[in-house]
């Protein structure tokens, strides 16, 4: 780091900070804005710096208009003056600094849900004994897992600050945490901790676009100030300086591979946002796509991934393990079927996102009620043993695997005071933002079954620390949460993804199956999807592999899958 400025001493540079994802550069310590232009533009690569407390803006930007741009943030600061704690401390979660390296990993696996820069993992370590930074995270009371992070800079240890100051950078919660008010925990924490050191103040800057995390700050007191920040124009900031696809109204799914094309130069061409349907065109090239479904899945493809009952007959005929199925012709034969196995699924033959599906069904009431759903959906209804094991969701890509996720039902944790059904509503209002409004937990007779499954009524107030699954399904439409495991797969899964993938003869599903363990080869398998939700498993390099496949001449393709597969 060089030399910090104090007064009545001279440097040919200000004061940089090295924050693991980029530099920090106070602008306002540097000699001259020039300076500030020449030292940003030395940005490492696959870095994200940034200039901060500019005073001439303006005149850094005339310094290389091609290759910086204005940061369109706003500033926020509070002053711990005006700063009221809250009462009691966070519920199901604590928040102290990093403790173990292998928390890094997952500080960057959140990042990277957010599409954020990931940290250096030696710099972040090393922080520990740094006073002018302070990582810190908050992790679950049930399993010590990490629901969000939060980097926190001291300016009086960075530099002589006149104002006394800090600054808060790096915020970032897991969009799948199961319990409320981590991100307001973390920015209350920093404020503690740096107002018990002799600060006076915290600023932040926000996206002036983000309008939850501003709704947010402005409730815990922090003001706007007139502070300005600038960035260059390297690839990960291209949004924020070529703007937004101007057609709105696509969802994740079709987005997360819209912008891919428009990264490669492929023109895209909107035809029904609110279905998803797009054209990509390059050279004399068009396809046609329905989020991850393109018109070179045949209608053949498709009906067979349609069908529940043909793909399951499909698959074992090409040696895939498959549990017992049959479809329910009345109520006698789904009552003897649910005699034999104990516990069943039932689900319509055809549909989608987890409608009509009940799982673990084990009394004859609770199958008549699982029949009359799955036959709301679709009139032929199958009946299926009941695997135990976790929900594996195996993406394959013209005969490749490119992602795996294991796919957890949605859980509540108590607080000692709410209701499981205000737990429930909080928890799926909160997945309906992280996911765009495809996530969403039904409050129906089928949550109502499991809640009771498991000895509780929704009324119920569930004890603070206690956790408790909701549904048995743990499809993402449903409230259900996704964890990638593409690492850790066995490589016989992943074999048998792919033979799966070629005996129904398509070139990009995803495949759903009940295991143990992914590091073991136990399985088996359950359905295909011809259209997977491909922005469910970043950062895994769905959508490029999926442009590879439709464009495969075209630039910037995806790099190998880790681990070779």
């Amino acid at each position: 780091m060089p030399e910090a400025i104090h007064p009545g001493r001279e440097s040919s540079e200000g004061v940089i900070l090295d924050c693991g994802w980029g530099r920090l550069l106070f602008a306002f310590t540097f000699p001259s804005p020039e300076a500030v232009a020449k030292s940003i533009l030395r940005e490492a690569p696959g870095k994200r710096d940034i200039a901060f407390y500019l005073t001439d803006p303006h005149i850094v930007l005339s310094c290389s208009p091609q290759q910086l741009f204005l940061d369109p943030s706003h500033t926020f600061r509070i002053r711990f003056a005006d700063y009221k704690p809250k009462a009691g401390g966070p519920n199901g979660f604590t928040i102290g600094p990093v403790t173990r390296r292998e928390e890094i990993a997952e500080i960057n696996r959140i990042y990277s849900l957010h599409n954020m820069v990931c940290v250096d993992e030696a710099v972040v370590w090393k922080s520990r004994h740094d006073e002018r930074l302070d990582y810190v995270v908050a992790r679950s009371d049930e399993n010590g897992s990490i629901l969000g992070v939060a980097l926190g800079v001291d300016h009086q240890a960075c530099f002589n600050d006149l104002e006394n100051g800090s600054s808060l950078w790096a915020l970032a919660v897991d969009p799948q945490a199961p319990m409320p008010g981590v991100g307001a925990a973390l920015v209350r924490f920093l404020i503690e901790f740096y107002k018990a050191r002799g600060r006076e103040q915290l600023d932040l800057s926000v996206m002036h676009t983000n309008t939850s995390a501003i709704a947010l700050y402005e409730k815990l007191g922090f003001k706007r100030v007139a502070v300005f920040a600038v960035k260059t124009r390297n690839p990960h900031n291209e949004p924020l300086y070529v703007g937004e696809f101007p057609d709105s109204g696509y969802n994740p799914y079709a987005r997360i591979i819209i912008d891919e094309a428009l990264r490669r130069g492929i023109a895209v061409e909107p035809l029904d946002p609110a279905r998803g349907y797009y054209r990509l065109c390059l050279g004399g090239r068009r396809i046609t796509c329905r989020e991850s479904l393109s018109e070179l899945t045949t209608a053949v493809a498709m009906s067979r991934c349609d069908d529940k009952a043909l793909t399951r007959s499909i698959v074992e005929k090409a040696g895939i393990r498959v549990p017992a199925q049959e479809i329910a012709a009345d109520v006698n034969d789904a009552r003897a079927f649910l005699a034999k196995h104990k516990r069943v699924v039932v689900k319509p033959a055809r549909g989608e996102q987890g409608h009509g599906i009940s799982v673990d069904v084990r009394t004859e009431e609770e199958l008549d009620a699982a029949l009359e759903s799955a036959r709301a959906v679709c009139d032929t209804v199958l009946l299926e043993e009941f695997v135990d094991g976790k929900d594996l969701r195996i993406i394959v890509i013209n005969n490749e695997v490119v992602a795996a996720a294991v796919r957890r039902p949605p859980r509540v944790s108590g607080t000692g005071r709410h209701t499981i059904r205000q737990l429930i509503e909080s928890l799926s209002r909160r997945r309906e933002a992280a996911t765009g409004g495809e996530s969403h937990i039904p409050v129906d007779a089928e949550t109502e079954r499991c809640v009771r499954n498991e000895g509780f009524s929704m009324d119920d107030v569930l004890e603070e620390g206690v956790s408790l699954s909701v549904r048995k399904t743990a499809n993402l439409h449903t409230g259900g949460t996704i964890h990638d495991v593409t690492e850790d797969l066995h490589p016989v899964l992943g074999e048998a993804a792919v033979r799966a993938a070629t005996a129904l003869e398509i070139p990009v599903v995803g495949l759903d199956f009940l295991v143990p363990s992914v590091r073991r080869p136990d399985y088996a398998m359950i359905e295909a999807n011809e259209r997977p939700g491909l922005a469910n498993h970043e950062p895994a390099p769905t959508a490029e592999k999926f442009i590879d496949f439709l464009f495969p001449h075209a630039v910037g393709g995806a790099q190998p899958a880790p681990g070779g597969k």
